[in-house]
């Protein structure tokens, strides 16, 4: 047991660091999840309370930083990661960005740990070059409402390569496109559990502006597996890790209702400000690098996903 090995994954309650608990508990890791439940859930890692290789700490990761012991990697993947989040929490996403950033980075300096860095495909912004390879520096609105976390991790990109280069700290970083599956809450603003709500409720769906934005979908499991794969590599620059399946967003609410059978409308309402035109990754250098690519199409992923809110969510939709 001595030689078991140890990670910390910050923001570890969260839709898609929960995800990541179960499989570093599976690879044979201990595993210590980190969450101040901000936005994360206790639901979400419930499963794992009692598992000698798993640990939860309640702690906000902007504030100082202890884990006894050895560590082997950290996943730093604390944040509000929706526009209803981060729009409510906008002091606290740039914190968690900035000093929760800089706190992991130096426990990782500290245990002489491999350091990753849960980033986004907001860093490229409203893109003018399509798709978005991690070669494009992005055209973001510092000052606008979405600046709170698209700098966040931007900043935190930033403070990560510096730790790199300056203190020689392991690093590695994913920039995560939307991703979806079981986990994600129903109420967090963002388009699938959005209109997967909609739907079941037999109201209209929600469409800003014309709809035709568009957004590239990847069910979580493949998340789970590039980012599993990058912790594993040497590689040290950002890597894309997303679905190239673009679709406009006119189409996939049709889609949604299509699949939950509902006889929802669908209505449109004002674009908001700063909102992408398009999204899609480049998935070049995942494939080169990781020799990962996504395994599930969005029809498969979709329907795990709508069985998990049929199951898990519909007592929170009829209140």
């Amino acid at each position: 047991m001595q030689n078991k090995k140890r990670v910390l994954i910050t923001g570890g309650a969260g839709f898609l660091g929960s995800h990541l608990c179960d499989r570093f508990v599976e690879e044979g890791f201990e595993v210590i999840c980190m969450d101040n439940l901000s936005t994360g859930s206790a639901d979400n890692i419930s499963h794992l309370i009692g598992n000698d290789n798993f640990t939860f700490i309640n702690h906000d990761v902007t504030n100082y930083i202890h884990v006894g012991g050895d560590l082997d990697f950290i996943l730093h993947f604390a944040s509000p990661a929706s526009p209803i989040d981060y729009l409510e929490m906008p002091i606290q996403t740039l914190k968690v960005g900035s000093l929760g950033t800089h706190k992991a980075l130096g426990l990782a300096k500290a245990k002489d740990a491999r350091f990753l860095l849960a980033s986004t495909s907001e860093v490229y912004g409203d893109p003018l070059t399509h798709p978005q390879s991690e070669t494009y520096w992005g055209n973001v609105n510092p000052i606008g409402f979405r600046g709170v976390y698209d700098e966040a991790k931007r900043f935190a990109e930033a403070m990560t390569m510096a730790y790199h280069r300056f203190h020689g700290v392991d690093t590695r970083i994913v920039r995560i496109f939307n991703t979806y599956g079981s986990r994600m809450r129903i109420h967090d603003g963002r388009a699938l559990p959005t209109f997967m709500r909609q739907a079941l409720r037999g109201n209209p769906l929600t469409v800003y502006g014309d709809g035709s934005q568009t957004r590239s979908f990847m069910y979580v499991d493949d998340l789970v597996e590039g980012v599993w794969r990058l912790s594993q590599t040497d590689h040290i620059h950002p890597i894309n890790i997303g679905n190239p399946d673009e679709i406009t967003i006119l189409e996939f609410a049709k889609e949604i209702i299509e699949l939950t059978g509902s006889e929802s409308e669908i209505t449109f309402e004002e674009l908001p400000k700063d909102d992408p035109q398009v999204r899609q990754p480049d998935i070049s250098r995942a494939k080169e690098v990781l020799d990962w690519e996504p395994q599930y199409d969005r029809k498969e992923g979709l329907k795990k996903t709508f069985d998990y809110f049929k199951k898990k969510a519909l007592k929170e939709v009829s209140q």
